[in-house]
C-alpha cells in the first residue's frame, strides 16, 4: 500500500507463476516442499493477488471488467501451479505413470466467461487425453488429490470452492474422463448424450488449463457442440423451462429485485445470449467465441439477430448490473435491490428477451 505504482499495474500471469516455480525448486533442493507447505504457499500467493486487486478496484483503478478479467486469469495461473506441483509430488510417489500429465481442466460458468468475482465457485471439469493403459486409474487418483489442494482450509486459509456438477452426468459422472468420452456426450454420439442446459453451458466454456493440442482440441468439440444445426422454436421452449427452473430455486421477495435472478436481471440476458449462440452459431461466426455476455449481445446486433441499438443497450444494461452485483459483494451487502433503481436496466434486457425468445421470460 505504501508503492503507488501497485495501483498502476495489472496482474501478470506469466510473472506469477515464475515466481512461484522459482520458489519451488528452491524448496524442493532445501527438502521443504511438503506437502502441507505447498498448500499453504498457494494460499498466501493468491490472498496476495487479490488483495492488490482489490486495492485497484476500490481506488478506482480497473473497471469491474478489468477485475474479472484479473481474477480470472490468477484462477487460471493458480490452477496450472497446483496441478504441476500436485503431479510432481504424484510422480516422486510413483503414482503417476508419465513425467508430464496430458490432462486439462475446462472452465465453464464466472471462470469459463472471464467474470469471475471475489469469492466465486469455479465450475470445472476435469479430461485426460492418455491412451496410456494406466491413464484411468492414474488421473481418477491424481484429480482425488488435486481437488483437496485446491479446496482445503489450512491455516493459511482458503483458495477456491469447486463445483464439479456440469461433467458428464453430473454428481453421478467420473470425477475426470477421457476427452474421447466427453466429445461423445456433448456431440450426442451413443445412447448418452448431453442435455440442452449443458450445451447452454458450453457456450462459455474454455480450456483454463492444458497443452496447446488438448486446448486446441476441446474448442474443436465446443464448436462442433454449438454449431449444431437445431430446431428453434424447441430450443428456445428448453431454454425457457430451464429458466423457469432457476426461477423456482431462487424465489425474490416480493417489492424486491434480484440483480442476478429477477425477470429482466443477469440471468435473462445470459440465457439469451446462450440461445442466440446454439441457434445461430453455424451461420454467424461472431456468435463461436467466447468473448462473454456484453461482446455477444453487441455482436448480435451487428448481424441484425438484434434490433439497431437494442443489443447495446441491453449490454449497458447488464454492465451495470454486474457493477452494482460487484459493488454489494464487496461491501457484504444484499443484492436485491428497489426494482424503481434499476427500472430502465431491467426494460432493455427483457426486450431482448421478448424479441429472441418470444413472450414475458418464464421467470415472470
Amino acid at each position: 500500500l505504501a508503492d503507488v505504482r501497485l495501483l498502476h499495474e495489472r496482474f501478470e500471469p506469466a510473472a506469477f507463476r515464475q515466481e512461484l516455480a522459482e520458489r519451488h525448486e528452491a524448496w524442493v533442493r532445501a527438502g521443504e516442499d511438503d506437502e502441507e507447505s505447498l498448500l499453504d504457499a498457494l494460499r498466501r500467493a493468491h490472498h496476495a493477488e487479490v488483495f492488490r486487486t482489490l486495492v485497484r478496484d476500490v481506488e478506482g483503478c480497473i473497471t469491474v471488467e478489468e477485475v474479472a478479467d484479473d481474477l480470472s486469469a490468477l484462477a487460471d495461473a493458480l490452477l496450472q501451479t497446483a496441478i504441476d506441483w500436485c503431479w510432481a509430488r504424484q510422480l516422486k510417489l510413483g503414482k503417476a505413470h508419465r513425467a508430464q500429465p496430458r490432462f486439462a481442466v475446462i472452465a465453464y460458468g464466472k471462470l469459463g466467461g472471464k467474470e469471475l468475482g471475489y469469492g466465486s465457485d469455479l465450475d470445472v471439469v476435469f479430461l485426460y487425453d492418455d491412451e496410456d493403459e494406466a491413464a484411468p486409474e492414474a488421473y481418477a487418483g491424481f484429480v482425488r488429490k488435486l481437488v483437496p489442494w485446491l479446496t482445503l482450509q489450512t491455516r493459511a486459509g482458503g483458495l477456491f470452492d469447486i463445483d464439479t456438477a456440469l461433467r458428464p452426468n453430473g454428481n453421478s459422472g467420473l470425477l475426470v474422463s477421457s476427452l474421447k468420452s466427453f466429445a461423445a456426450y456433448q456431440e450426442g454420439r451413443g445412447s448418452n448424450t448431453a442435455w440442452t442446459w449443458e450445451h447452454q453451458a458450453i457456450t462459455r466454456a474454455r480450456c483454463a488449463m492444458g497443452s496447446p493440442d488438448l486446448v486446441a482440441r476441446f474448442e474443436a468439440v465446443r464448436q462442433t457442440v454449438i454449431t449444431a444445426e437445431r430446431d428453434h422454436a424447441s430450443l428456445a421452449a428448453e431454454i425457457c423451462a430451464m429458466r423457469d427452473k432457476v426461477r423456482q430455486a431462487h424465489p425474490v421477495p416480493a417489492g424486491r429485485f434480484d440483480l442476478k435472478h429477477s425477470p429482466g436481471g443477469m440471468v435473462d440476458a445470459e440465457f439469451v445470449v446462450q440461445y442466440l449462440v446454439l441457434a445461430h452459431a453455424a451461420r454467424v461466426p461472431a456468435l463461436r467465441l467466447n468473448r462473454g455476455n456484453i461482446s455477444l449481445l453487441v455482436g448480435a446486433q451487428d448481424v441484425d439477430l438484434l434490433p439497431p441499438g437494442w443489443g447495446q443497450q441491453a449490454a449497458d444494461a447488464y454492465r451495470r448490473l454486474r457493477r452494482l452485483q460487484h459493488r454489494a459483494r464487496l461491501d457484504e451487502a444484499p443484492t436485491q435491490v428497489d426494482p424503481a433503481t434499476v427500472a430502465d436496466d431491467t426494460t432493455a434486457i427483457l426486450r431482448v428477451w421478448h424479441h429472441v425468445l418470444g413472450g414475458a421470460p418464464a421467470s415472470v
